[in-house]
C-alpha cells in the first residue's frame, strides 16, 4: 500500500488508527503490544487515534514517505526497537532495502556515523528476517 486508505464512510480515528496500524506493523505486534493491560490502554488508544488515525490518514504524503520519515527519526532518536518495527512497515509499504540505506545514509550525515552504521544493520536483519519468512512461508511478521 503506498497511500493513506482512507475515506471508509462511517470509520471513526479509531478505526482507522487500527486498520493503518496494523497494515503496516502487522497483526500480531498489534494483538501483543500491551494489549489486555489496563494502565497502557490509554497510551493505545492515544497511539491508535492521534499516531495513526490521525497523523498516517492524512493524505499530504504517501505511506512509504512516512515509512521512510520514521526510520530516519526513530535512527536519530536512538529507538533501536521501534526502529525494527517501521524497517518492516516500510517494506511492507513498498520501500526498497536501497531506499532504507539511503536513509541509513543521510541519517549517518545528520546525526552521527554510529546512527548510520546501527541503522545499517538493523535494516539488513529486518530484510534477513522479512526475506527468511518469504522463503519459508511464514507470514507473521517482522
Amino acid at each position: 500500500m503506498t497511500t493513506p486508505d482512507e475515506g471508509h464512510v462511517g470509520e471513526d480515528r479509531h478505526a482507522t488508527g487500527d486498520r493503518i496500524r496494523r497494515q503496516v506493523l502487522g497483526d500480531r505486534y498489534v494483538n501483543t503490544m500491551l494489549r489486555g493491560w489496563d494502565p497502557a490502554k490509554p497510551l493505545l488508544e492515544l497511539i491508535t487515534e492521534f499516531s495513526w488515525g490521525t497523523v498516517w490518514s492524512r493524505e499530504g504524503l504517501d505511506m512509504r514517505t512516512r515509512s521512510l520519515l520514521n526510520v530516519g527519526m526513530l535512527a536519530a532518536l536512538n529507538r533501536p526497537a521501534e526502529l525494527r518495527l517501521h524497517v518492516g512497515g516500510a517494506l511492507r509499504n513498498g520501500c526498497t532495502v536501497e531506499e532504507l540505506a539511503e536513509v541509513a545514509l543521510q541519517s549517518a550525515v545528520y546525526a552521527g556515523v554510529p546512527v548510520g552504521i546501527d541503522t545499517m544493520k538493523t535494516i539488513k536483519e529486518v530484510a534477513d528476517a522479512v526475506e527468511a519468512e518469504e522463503t519459508t512461508g511464514d507470514g507473521n511478521g517482522t
